[in-house]
């Protein structure tokens, strides 16, 4: 099956090669594109079957953060931060000349869409906050923090997959074999060495352990430049990281918000589930 989707490259303020998929979409498409913005260990690859389905009625860009992917690693890990990523991000949007867009987020990405939204209001005609808000559970950094930059390797995609399980399968307590290894496969690659390893510079963890990097202060404040925005927000029924708390007051302030939760699901969902893909299709619907 011939790709959906183009690999082309940016350059950063700071002369970083970075890697984004564009699926073009329908020739002609009057339909607004989509930004898709993946988690702190993730990559482009995170969203492969939701872009392919969007990308039915509308152009879909899903960048590579500095340091994942095909994306340059920093020489600064100090850039590993989320301000530096959205300076990364609305670089390549300019070059694009996109100016309204909907923006589909997951944790970090989540993130990065308040603050994008903070610094230029209105730009935005819909938005999926996937697992993440203004308020971050500290339970869920620690166990992020427990985890990234630990630079584990397998000898094969089954100890790979069986270690991810071993790491998350509380997240996933449903998750067979074959979700383990598309869940690998996603995350991780082959490095030269032919071991398989997760896809990212483990000196994103260095900037990640300082105070206010992993989650950025005062992001009620970038919330409420959503006010009105239409929103769709994914939680996983099982998430450590966004509580149902935070959940309430974000419907408090963003009216024009609606929640679904995935059930036996914890820190992120996949966006692949059908009510969840049916959610994000009737947001897209009513985008202008």
């Amino acid at each position: 099956m011939a790709a959906t989707y183009e690999d082309r490259f940016w350059t950063s303020s700071d002369g970083l090669n970075l890697h984004y998929r564009d699926y073009p979409g329908p020739e002609g498409a009057a339909e607004l594109p989509v930004l898709c913005m993946h988690g702190l260990t993730r990559n482009a690859r995170d969203f492969a079957g939701l872009a392919e389905a969007l990308a039915t009625t509308r152009r879909v860009i899903v960048p590579e953060m500095r340091g994942r992917g095909e994306s340059d690693y920093a020489p600064d890990s100090d850039t590993y931060s989320p301000v530096t990523y959205v300076q990364d991000v609305e670089k390549l949007l300019a070059e694009q000349g996109i100016g309204r867009f909907v923006v589909i987020g997951t944790s970090m990405g989540g993130l990065m869409t308040m603050l994008m939204a903070q610094a230029t209001p209105g730009r935005m005609a819909a938005v999926v906050m996937n697992d993440i808000g203004p308020e971050v559970d500290a339970a869920g950094l620690a166990r992020i923090s427990g985890y990234v930059g630990q630079g584990r390797s397998y000898p094969t995609w089954v100890h790979a997959a069986r270690g991810l399980a071993e790491a998350h399968g509380a997240a996933f307590p449903d998750y067979d074999l074959d979700q383990w290894l598309d869940l690998a496969k996603r995350t991780m690659t082959v490095t030269q060495n032919g071991r398989i390893s997760f896809d990212y510079d483990m000196a994103i963890a260095e900037p990640f352990a300082k105070p206010g990097n992993a989650a950025p202060a005062n992001l009620w404040l970038a919330f409420e430049a959503l006010r009105g925005v239409p929103m769709l927000l994914v939680r996983g029924a099982l998430s450590d990281l966004l509580s149902a708390d935070t959940v309430k007051q974000m419907r408090a302030r963003n009216p024009a918000m609606t929640t679904i939760t995935v059930p036996r699901v914890g820190h992120a969902p996949t966006l692949d589930e059908p009510e969840v893909r049916d959610a994000i299709h009737a947001l897209l619907a009513g985008a202008a």
